[in-house]
């Protein structure tokens, strides 16, 4: 397998986000609608896909929260289940919602979630109050120090040579613009701005293959190998081999985000994955045992 270009998540590859994003997650739903879910239940929101954007995520978790509160007895597991089978995303978990519940019960759902009510709380406690004021231009209600000073790099310094060495490097995140800046300085990589997409220059979102094609184009690459820590990574390189046959693209799993072990080596290979790793640190080994 010949690897011309190397594209890169950011969240769960580049840095831990277990003690940031997700945290965010689970205290913004608990800030704003008084009830804690345990961190380990964001995987399976995850793993039925659509939930790349952790805004999302949020809203998603509020939406399950404030429907409990009208009966909803859907168990964490069983709801996921039944949005994956409704498409993904905030859309199938609202689908989910108002086939289990009465008219009423929605519309007093719909009122009590105040989606930019979130969004404003989740980047407060993510960001801090120093920087929600830099990067939002806002004046935040919260005094925070900002969960992004907790993310440990996973890339080491030899991992970066060696594949700015032998390989064309892009990122594709969620992340906004500004963040994955952050992100990417802490983690020592450097990448131009063509080589790079947030959320900021690409509304779809993974799994939407649009983003990967228009690297894979930019480096002029026959072959694209694309690592990332969610199954929506990986349909997101199987959706581009489907889109784009002139190019061969691989999704390759790295199990330092939420999906561990053999259960998320499992989950990888189910998605179409090409290969799995521990860390991104193994990338550099695979694809030169694989050239």
């Amino acid at each position: 397998m010949e690897t011309d270009a190397v594209v890169l998540d950011v969240d769960g590859v580049l840095v831990d986000v277990a003690d940031s994003y997700r945290r965010a997650v689970v205290e913004t739903v608990a800030r704003v609608h008084g009830e804690r879910i345990a961190r380990s239940a964001l995987q399976p929101f995850k793993d039925a896909g659509g939930f790349n954007n952790d805004w999302v995520l949020t809203d998603a978790l509020a939406l399950y929260v404030l429907a409990r509160e009208e009966g909803f007895e859907l168990s964490v597991e069983t709801f996921t289940d039944c949005i994956a089978a409704s498409g993904g995303g905030f859309s199938g978990a609202r689908s989910v919602i108002d086939d289990e519940l009465a008219a009423d019960a929605r519309e007093r759902i719909n009122a009590a979630l105040d989606r930019e009510y979130n969004r404003e709380i989740f980047q407060q406690l993510y960001l801090g109050s120093d920087l929600y004021r830099d990067i939002e231009g806002a004046e935040p209600v919260l005094d925070e120090a900002g969960y992004i000073h907790d993310e440990p790099v996973l890339l080491n310094r030899e991992t970066v040579d060696a594949l700015q060495t032998r390989f064309d490097v892009g990122i594709l995140t969620g992340r906004p613009a500004a963040e994955a800046d952050i992100a990417l300085d802490r983690a020592g990589l450097s990448i131009p701005e063509p080589h790079r997409f947030t959320m900021d220059d690409w509304e779809a979102g993974k799994p939407d293959p649009a983003a990967l094609q228009t690297l894979a184009e930019r480096f002029d690459a026959e072959t694209v190998a694309f690592a990332g820590d969610t199954l929506d990574d990986i349909r997101t390189a199987v959706n581009a081999e489907t889109a784009d046959p002139d190019r061969t693209y691989h999704g390759i799993g790295v199990l330092t985000g939420g999906l561990t072990g053999d259960s998320g080596r499992g989950a990888f290979d189910d998605a179409g994955a090409e290969a799995v790793v521990e860390t991104v640190n193994e990338l550099p080994e695979l694809l030169e045992s694989r050239a």
